[in-house]
């Protein structure tokens, strides 16, 4: 058997790349299925390769180090969050794919595409996510600007794209891969991009890795979160563990809470802290009704 990467699953075949970039096209052995398991992109696998006239077959799915399920992918190690001056950014939307990458173990930077219009706008994303713990950089399909600094960023990793429709994540894909990736233009009605990518591929190109890949525009909330843990995946609060009066802190309202207060004296951003209120009404709700 070999070992390699699934670069594309279609029509029950998967594209498989093994390690000296050979791509051998394979279906997946009926175990799978029996043991409810979907071979995804991402995953690295052994297989068995064609001989003569028969196809080859996906042997085995190696262990995971992440397992994202919509869309479904595995083994990404950073997730590049793209916003732009416009559409306006959508920053709830960035807190949860933050989320999200903190909750799978998966490394995150951010990139805050159409910077050739300015600089305002990657200005005050990087003063907002300042105590967040990950690199924001100003980038710029059109001009090329920032695009060596995010390719150092990326090297090394399984990187994908995330964030809302028409930010220019694929021009970003085009213009890092060498690939010509199809992008959506904005509505002026609606100042929302076109979703343009309808199923996910693994691209190659000097070191880089990435997946070309859907969704991540829609986002909801893993139901088995507790709200106990919502606080653990903002490092802007870890200054602060265990110097709340009450514990646990939920850093709402509660008497004595040393997050609120460094909020008060800001020292953490007042629309990181709202945005975190409201991720944790909704995070409330959906652990009380785990089970309905």
């Amino acid at each position: 058997m070999m070992q390699g990467e699934i670069r594309e699953g279609r029509g029950g075949l998967y594209t498989v790349r093994d390690d000296s970039a050979q791509e051998h096209v394979l279906r997946a052995k009926k175990k799978f299925r029996r043991d409810g398991l979907t071979p995804l992109p991402g995953d690295r696998v052994l297989f068995t390769p064609r001989s003569g006239e028969e196809h080859g077959w996906l042997e085995e799915i190696l262990p995971r180090s992440s397992l994202c399920v919509r869309p479904p992918v595995a083994n990404v190690g950073l997730m590049v969050i793209v916003l732009a001056p416009e559409p306006v950014p959508d920053l709830l939307l960035a807190d949860k794919l933050l989320l999200t990458a903190s909750l799978q173990g998966i490394e995150a930077a951010i990139a805050v595409n159409k910077s050739d219009m300015g600089l305002d706008c990657f200005e005050q994303v990087k003063e907002t996510y300042a105590g967040a713990g990950v690199p924001v950089v100003a980038v710029s399909a059109q001009t090329g600007l920032g695009l060596d600094e995010l390719s150092d960023i990326m090297r090394g990793k399984l990187s994908c794209f995330a964030g809302q429709s028409g930010v220019g994540k694929s021009a970003l894909l085009s213009r890092l891969m060498g690939v010509e990736l199809v992008s959506g233009q904005i509505s002026e009605k609606i100042s929302r991009g076109r979703q343009t990518t309808r199923h996910t591929t693994l691209l190659y190109r000097d070191g880089l890795k990435v997946m070309d890949t859907p969704g991540f525009s829609l986002l909801d909330l893993p139901r088995e979160l507790e709200p106990e843990e919502l606080p653990r995946h903002y490092p802007e609060f870890a200054p602060y563990a265990g110097a709340c009066r009450f514990q646990p802190c939920l850093h709402i309202t509660e008497p004595g809470c040393a997050v609120c207060q460094a909020q008060r004296e800001g020292s953490i951003d007042p629309g990181r802290a709202a945005r975190y209120r409201e991720l944790m009404e909704i995070v409330k709700t959906q652990w009380r009704e785990r089970y309905d």
